[in-house]
């Protein structure tokens, strides 16, 4: 037998509506012309319902109201998809029934976290999936099966202290929890916990922030690693060359290194986009527009791949898993802070130059060379001068050019 089709909305019942001018929030369903309403213990006036579908800023009411919305809409359409004969009796029992197995089975933090992890692994975020892999395996390792209502302020803070005893750093007991942070704020919104159970914040629990302090290299410090001489060395020479690379193109982290393509050279121009945003963001990607110096030229013609090879350098193959990238690019990470870590004790500069020197190191020396914030903002890739990016244009290839040659003013 057909069971017809089901649809569901959320509806206001303004005419019921109390002294305060507030009136219930319901779930209506629809089923071969006949309907009925499910009340949701949300009340709002006129104008707050309203707000439920804005895309404006909203109040936490408006926000939880819209979180329970969301939430009962989803369960009501995988409710009704489960019933090979839909009735309203029996869909009212499990729409509201703690018992449901659905509703024991999200319960349990490892279900969202899985979830999560699988749609990374399926958009190729290799990195980001093991992280939040790495940090499922500490907390159920801590507590078994745990559940999100385990997870408050008291639990946080055992969290944290056992972990460090048992020989974390501050630094990885912090990753882990911003990640389980964020898979809250996700349950959060899929309704399956409530923003009052939410445990991080002020006067709740707030992660330990470390202190990263990166040391920025001088001209003159820079002016050393380009001339100094690896004596047949390959890899650590080539490591050098990777590193003042990526200090001359706008402080270029190694995966991106990796994932340039011959394409993106026009003359004396690289224009990329950075592969942690076009992961992140799926419109208005903003290329980065790098002028390529002498020396820069020089690393690409020492380096660059063969013809049948679409990557400008030879670190990649065509047809490498996210997984293969993963793994070829973390080698090379590693093999280029083992050689500058000697190359920065052969010169006197100590043994704390890694990549991110060189990314570090690019922004310091042209704020040291009075270049606009706004700039080096741009030219890094950020997003946070929200203000200065609604008034300013990009800068043009001349400016670019003008800064890259402060960049080797030795």
């Amino acid at each position: 037998m057909a069971k017809g089709k089901v649809t569901f909305s959320i509806v206001h019942d303004f005419r019921s509506s109390n002294k305060e001018g507030k009136a219930p929030v319901s779930l209506r369903a629809t089923h071969d012309r006949d309907n009925r309403k499910y009340s949701l213990n949300i009340f709002l006036d006129e104008e707050e319902f309203k707000k439920l579908n804005s895309t404006k800023r909203a109040d936490d009411k408006i926000k939880d109201a819209r979180i329970t919305c969301n939430y009962y809409m989803n369960r009501a359409q995988e409710i009704a998809d489960s019933m090979p004969v839909f009735t309203f009796e029996e869909f009212k029992k499990k729409l509201f029934a703690t018992s449901d197995p659905i509703v024991k089975e999200y319960a349990k933090i490892e279900v969202l976290f899985k979830e999560y992890i699988q749609e990374l692994k399926t958009d190729g975020r290799v990195s980001t999936y093991q992280s939040y892999e790495t940090t499922l395996n500490s907390l159920l390792a801590f507590r078994r099966n745990l559940k999100w209502k385990d997870v408050t302020v008291n639990f946080l803070k055992d969290y944290e202290k056992k972990s460090v005893e048992g020989g974390k750093s501050p630094t990885t007991v912090g990753i882990y929890l911003r990640t389980l942070r964020a898979v809250f704020n996700m349950a959060i919104e899929k309704g399956i916990v409530t923003r009052e159970s939410y445990p991080f914040g002020r006067r709740k629990y707030e992660i330990p922030a470390s202190r990263n302090i990166k040391k920025a290299l001088t001209l003159a410090d820079i002016k050393k690693i380009v001339q100094y001489e690896a004596l047949g060395n390959e890899p650590l020479e080539m490591s050098r060359d990777i590193f003042v690379f990526s200090y001359l193109c706008n402080g270029l982290n190694i995966k991106d290194i990796c994932l340039l393509k011959k394409q993106d050279i026009e003359g004396d121009t690289l224009t990329y986009i950075r592969a942690k945003t076009s992961r992140t963001k799926k419109t208005g990607l903003k290329p980065i527009v790098v002028h390529l110096n002498a020396i820069a030229k020089e690393i690409i013609t020492r380096y660059q791949s063969s013809d049948e090879n679409d990557y400008l350098f030879p670190f990649l193959k065509p047809g490498m898993t996210p997984e293969e990238i993963r793994a070829r690019v973390q080698n090379l990470t590693k093999q280029v802070n083992k050689y500058m870590k000697r190359i920065g004790q052969e010169l006197g500069l100590g043994d704390s130059i890694r990549t991110y020197t060189a990314r570090h190191t690019y922004s310091t020396v042209l704020k040291r060379s009075g270049v606009s914030i706004e700039y080096i903002s741009e030219s890094l890739g950020h997003s946070d001068l929200k203000t200065t990016e609604s008034y300013l244009d990009s800068f043009d290839d001349e400016t670019k050019k003008k800064y890259s040659d402060l960049l080797t003013d030795f």
